[in-house]
């Protein structure tokens, strides 16, 4: 038992604090204790302060204290190799060491380890699976248009292998085209099928009320995509979705200080994909591995034109041919029992559409057999009970999609297409605003 823990054992514990402010006199002279594994020669519990003129808390010769480690091997006191505090030096370096490393053993110091998360727990786990898509929602067999698969796959495959190549590798593959053509589904079908796991942002990030917040968002994300192939071991990306809404100038829309902001480091990205700071002081060893970056948009012509110069972003406009929409098409009503001829005629029918007119087609279909469900339950007043009170064990009413045919999808496009005709002719806004020009 060391001298500390016997002290320990024979002082009674005083369970007010004011026993001490009261009971001993003021005048009396307080004594430190100092612990230590061998017991020291004299048997009294009270050490002699001449005897312990090195303790830390003692006074050396009526002077100041003498400091003394805590442990040899504490990192609190610990200094680097020009002589300055390591741990502060740490900090500057490093944003947050807990999410860069986890709570690992070695890796931090073993005070802020515990026990309570393990040994090996690494906390940024479960920051990383939300950040990071991985496409499990798209079930079922879908159609890969040869030409954007081999655009995305080669763009891919260029940025892991720069640091090889002996020629400059834009960083950016900007996806452009029309409204409603497939650009971010056809994109993530080439994610599914190559097992990449990419984090994707949208247009709406790139504003926020806080000036040089949706830059410093950009870098964290790229960052997090460099974590997925160093932790994780799988290809990744930065997917931004309708650049052109959040950094595209139309009319006289306002550029602000965070338009700016992005459009730097997006630029600066492109330069240095390997140095990327989000506030902390540069480390050597801080290297960021290189992950491509993919952007869609409907008209890059509305974005800054240094920043989609070909050295930094290469340009892909994506408008699918007759032959890619009936492949896509008739892929998605295949399992419908809709022929490849009949898909073929409905697109003749309808030419001149997006793609996703062709699925707002099939969906309209639902909506005659929807309303008969409804009905089926009890109308309308029912419906709420049905859907939302409905106790967990309870099953909805079956409901049975509706069998297509020619004609309904006919009939249902030709709705669509009526619609479509009313924006365009009526613009309502001109009765609402007389002076607003065409």
């Amino acid at each position: 038992m060391t001298l500390c823990n016997s002290f320990l054992l024979k002082t009674p514990i005083f369970p007010h604090s004011h026993f001490f402010t009261h009971q001993f006199p003021t005048n009396k002279p307080i004594f430190s204790l100092s612990c230590s594994a061998t017991p020291s020669p004299s048997s009294s519990s009270v050490p002699d302060p001449k005897t312990n003129a090195n303790d830390g808390n003692a006074n050396n010769g009526g002077g100041e204290p003498k400091n003394r480690r805590l442990s040899d091997q504490s990192s609190w006191e610990a200094k680097d190799s020009v002589g300055e505090d390591y741990l502060y030096r740490l900090g500057k370096e490093a944003d947050n060491m807990n999410i860069a490393v986890g709570a690992r053993a070695g890796v931090v110091d073993d005070l802020f380890v515990g026990k309570f998360l393990g040994r090996d727990s690494d906390i940024v786990f479960d920051y990383r699976q939300k950040v990071t898509r991985s496409f499990q929602y798209l079930q079922g067999d879908y159609y890969i248009a040869p030409l954007f698969m081999d655009k995305v796959v080669c763009h891919m495959a260029k940025n892991y292998l720069a640091h090889i190549l002996n020629t400059k590798v834009p960083l950016i593959l900007g996806i452009w085209g029309g409204k409603g053509q497939g650009k971010s589904f056809q994109t993530e079908l080439v994610f599914q099928a190559m097992g990449v796991e990419p984090v994707v942002m949208s247009a709406g990030e790139l504003e926020s009320e806080r000036a040089g917040e949706p830059g410093k968002l950009i870098r964290e994300r790229y960052r997090t995509a460099s974590q997925v192939v160093q932790n994780q071991g799988k290809m990744s990306c930065l997917m931004i979705n309708d650049i052109d809404a959040g950094l595209g100038r139309f009319g006289n829309t306002q550029m602000t200080v965070n338009n700016q902001i992005v459009v730097g480091t997006l630029m600066n990205l492109c330069d240095n994909p390997t140095r990327v700071s989000i506030g902390q002081d540069w480390r050597e060893s801080d290297i960021t591995n290189r992950v491509p970056i993919i952007v869609t948009g409907n008209d890059f012509s509305k974005i800054y034109a240094p920043l989609i110069r070909d050295g930094r972003m290469e340009k892909f406009y994506w408008q699918p041919n007759r032959e890619d929409i009936i492949n896509i098409v008739n892929r998605m009503y295949e399992k419908d029992g809709i022929s490849r001829d009949e898909v073929a005629s409905i697109v003749d029918t309808f030419p001149n559409q997006a793609l996703d007119f062709y699925g707002a087609l099939r969906s309209r279909t639902y909506d005659r057999s929807i309303s008969k469900w409804i009905d089926d339950i009890g109308g309308v007043e029912s419906l709420g009970n049905k859907l939302v009170k409905r106790r967990k064990d309870d099953n909805l009413p079956v409901y049975t999609p509706p069998k297509q045919t020619m004609e309904a999808l006919l009939e249902s496009g030709y709705s669509l297409l009526k619609e479509q005709q009313l924006i365009m002719e009526t613009k309502l806004s001109k009765e609402y605003m007389k002076n607003m020009d065409d």
